[in-house]
């Protein structure tokens, strides 16, 4: 029984389930037994949870049991029949279950391989068939089971409510243990990291040249993992991103809140919205061809030398891709401050410009700093406009028209190709991944802690 044939049985018994469980209760002998707890649409959920819970336990189980079972049984088999033991097995059992599903050619495969390959086609049939066995069992099991307890007096919704609490509450846990997975697998490599480069000779060292060296006098055979230049260009290309994106986008929202007409607000907030469905590659595309040259060109007319890849470039286009954050959202919080504050203002004798200034955006300035740390978030993990306009070169300068780089950049840099895990070299990435992480969270905190100060002032 395949995948496609599993899935379907599924969804017609969860159906039938939640069907069966429905059609009973609204039954005349369900009606006459009494009023009931629940409504019926509780007792079709009660059983179709009944019924697909335990399946998907089983397929669960199954998928990790599975590979303990068959994998050592198939390995046995090519052991007993006097295969060349190689030192990579997962080779060896990844080779055999291609032969088994057609992918490659039996041709050139040895007498062991191919008794290895029976056993495992033997072993496979086997096992799907007590798998779906299993299946439908565990299905059909908790189907009957639900059924017969419903009744007029049985608490279905309350049964159905706990389990969607319980969801809710395993949902929760997972988004949790995902964040620590994240965090744990950083700091481990860090860590790593650590024992090459001292901690702060990567925090407050001035060059960063992570590449292997070939010859004694190159900077990089020293070690040179100085994360300040790269910080630097981060914090150089978000910033004029800000200094673009800020402006634009609050102007914008207030605009658009206040003065706009509704037919014009219609259709200028939608083509906003659009420049955030635009992919980041088309950004790139766009400073590295338009942009960088016009930034060039410019720099030359005034007197001024800028290289072909700036942090000037770069950050314009990345103010421009992130002004929908800030306008959408600060249009939203402006919106949604109350009509009694305006028309409070207003009756006092204040202008609507003196309105805005000194009522709307005091009372939604928590909203709007939630927008703009939202994009600067966005300005530091950008990485591909940077790679495409900024450059690669990690120089420690506040000139916008040089060349700079990021840390997101520098990441991709490293673990793009093949690598080797246990060089400084590829755990400088995971050391910038986690000091990116603690500065991402510390503008968080600050987000939130903006965000209460004002709500405490406004509320």
């Amino acid at each position: 029984m395949n995948t496609f044939q599993l899935v379907t049985i599924f969804l017609v018994m969860a159906a039938s389930a939640g069907f069966l469980g429905w059609r009973h209760a609204r039954s005349p002998v369900f009606l006459q037994s009494g009023c009931s707890r629940s409504r019926p649409v509780y007792h079709g959920s009660y059983t179709l949870l009944w019924c697909v819970v335990p399946m998907l336990v089983v397929a669960l189980g199954w998928l990790l049991v599975e590979s303990w079972i068959v994998r050592p049984a198939v390995m046995q088999t090519l052991a007993e029949s006097g295969a060349r033991q190689t030192a990579n097995a997962a080779f060896q059992y990844l080779e055999i279950r291609n032969i088994a599903a057609g992918v490659l050619p039996d041709t050139n495969a040895s007498e062991a391989i191919l008794i290895a390959v029976e056993h495992y086609k033997w072993l496979s049939s086997t096992a799907s068939k007590l798998f779906a066995a299993l299946f439908l069992v565990a299905g059909v099991s908790g189907f009957i089971y639900s059924y017969r307890r419903i009744s007029a007096n049985f608490p279905a919704r309350d049964q159905v409510e706990k389990f969607v609490r319980f969801f809710l509450l395993a949902s929760s846990t997972i988004a949790i243990l995902t964040t620590l997975s994240i965090v744990m697998s950083l700091v481990v490599e860090a860590l790593l990291f650590f024992k090459h480069v001292p901690l702060l000779d990567f925090l407050f060292g001035l060059k960063w040249s992570p590449q292997v060296a070939i010859r004694a006098d190159q900077v990089g055979s020293s070690g040179a993992f100085g994360a300040i230049p790269l910080f630097a260009g981060t914090l150089l290309i978000a910033l004029i991103a800000m200094l673009v994106a800020v402006p634009i986008g609050l102007f914008s929202a207030i605009y658009l809140s206040e003065y706009a007409r509704p037919s014009v607000r219609h259709i200028a907030k939608p083509m906003l919205e659009i420049l955030a469905g635009i992919p980041t590659v088309v950004y790139g595309f766009f400073a590295a061809l338009t942009v960088a040259p016009l930034v060039v060109k410019a720099s030359v007319a005034i007197g001024l030398s800028a290289s072909s890849e700036s942090a000037l470039a770069a950050g314009l286009v990345m103010g421009v891709m992130i002004i929908p954050f800030i306008s959408s959202l600060s249009d939203d919080v402006i919106s949604a401050v109350p009509t009694s504050l305006r028309l409070g203002s207003l009756a006092m004798g204040a202008t609507r410009s003196e309105t805005i200034r000194k009522v709307i955006l005091p009372a939604a300035l928590p909203g709007i700093m939630g927008a703009i740390l939202l994009a600067v978030s966005r300005a530091i993990g950008e990485t591909m406009i940077v790679v495409m306009a900024a450059g690669l070169a990690a120089n420690l300068t506040a000139n916008p028209l040089e060349s700079v780089t990021t840390v997101t950049a520098q990441i991709v840099t490293i673990l793009v190709g093949d690598q080797e895990f246990d060089s400084p070299k590829t755990l400088a990435a995971f050391a910038l991944g986690l000091t990116l992480f603690c500065v991402t969270l510390v503008l968080n905190f600050v987000a939130l802690k903006i965000v209460r100060t004002y709500e405490e002032r406004y509320d």
